[in-house]
C-alpha cells in the first residue's frame, strides 16, 4: 500500500521464504518490528513439511531443475529410510550442543533443557533439531524437519543429500513452513483476510504467547510494541 496516508507505517519481514516455498510468514507492523528483533534473539525453531521425490537429481535440487542425472529406488525402504534420518538428527543434536556453549554436566544445563532453552544462541550453521518421516509411497515421500538458521534452499539439499546416502537421488518436490517459533498455521491470515479488522485480531490472539517467549528467553517485555484498538492502528497508519 502506497500513498501519503501510509508513508510513515513500517511493516518489517521476519524469516523469510524464498518464491518455491509457502506457509507461515510473520511480519511486523509499526512498533511490531522491535518485536521482531526479540525473536530473532531468541532463536527459535521452525518446523517445515518438506516433499521429496527419488529417482532423479537436478542442478538446484528441487523437481523444477535441470535434470543431471536418474538413478533406481526400488531397494529403499522405510527402515532404511529413517536409519539415515536417525544419522542426521544425532550429528545435528552434537553440533546443537556444541554452538550452544553449554556444559551438559552442569546445574544450568539442566534447567535449560528443562525449560526447552537449549539453542545457539548467536550465529551458527543451520543445525536440524528434529527429523522424521511422515509418508513413503516410492517413489515419493514427506519429511518433517525442525531446525534454526536454515534457509529453504538449504532443506531443499538435505532431500538431495539423503537420495545420495540410500544410495539413489532425490529431488525436493515441497518446502511449506508449519511453524515459526510461537506462529503456526492456525495463526496465519488468508489473502483474503488482510484487512485492519483480522490483522488486528491476529496481533492480539497472538499477543500472550509472544510475550510467555520473550519474556522466558530474554526476560523482558514492553507493552508499548502493541497498539490498544483498531483506531490506534489506523492512526498510526494516518500520521
Amino acid at each position: 500500500v502506497r500513498g501519503p496516508r501510509f508513508r510513515r507505517l513500517k511493516i518489517g519481514a521476519g524469516h523469510r521464504l524464498d518464491v518455491k516455498a509457502s506457509g507461515v510468514f510473520v511480519l511486523g507492523i509499526g512498533h511490531g518490528n522491535k518485536l521482531l528483533t526479540d525473536l530473532y534473539n531468541c532463536h527459535l525453531t521452525k518446523v517445515y513439511t518438506v516433499g521429496g521425490l527419488f529417482g532423479k537429481a537436478t542442478d538446484d535440487f528441487s523437481d523444477t531443475g535441470k535434470l543431471v542425472e536418474k538413478t533406481t529406488f526400488d531397494h529403499i525402504t522405510r527402515e532404511k529410510l529413517e536409519r539415515i534420518l536417525a544419522v542426521i538428527q544425532g550429528t545435528n543434536r552434537k553440533a546443537l550442543l556444541m554452538h550452544s556453549n553449554i556444559d551438559m554436566k552442569t546445574q544450568e544445563a539442566y534447567e535449560l533443557a528443562v525449560r526447552g532453552l537449549i539453542r545457539p544462541m548467536g550465529k551458527s550453521p543451520p543445525i536440524i533439531t528434529a527429523i522424521r518421516c511422515l509418508q513413503l509411497a516410492l517413489p515419493e515421500f514427506q519429511l518433517e524437519i525442525h531446525c534454526l538458521h536454515e534457509t529453504q534452499q538449504y532443506l531443499r539439499k538435505v532431500v538431495h543429500e539423503i537420495g545420495l546416502e540410500l544410495k539413489s537421488s532425490a529431488v525436493c518436490t515441497q518446502v511449506r513452513r508449519t511453524r515459526d517459533g510461537v506462529f503456526t498455521l492456525d495463526d496465519a491470515l488468508l489473502r483474503t483476510q488482510w484487512d485492519l479488522q483480522s490483522v488486528q485480531k491476529a496481533i492480539w490472539d497472538c499477543q500472550l504467547k509472544v510475550k510467555t517467549e520473550i519474556e522466558k528467553t530474554l526476560g523482558h517485555w514492553d507493552n508499548s510494541h502493541l497498539p490498544e484498538t483498531a483506531a490506534e492502528m489506523a492512526h498510526a497508519a494516518d500520521s
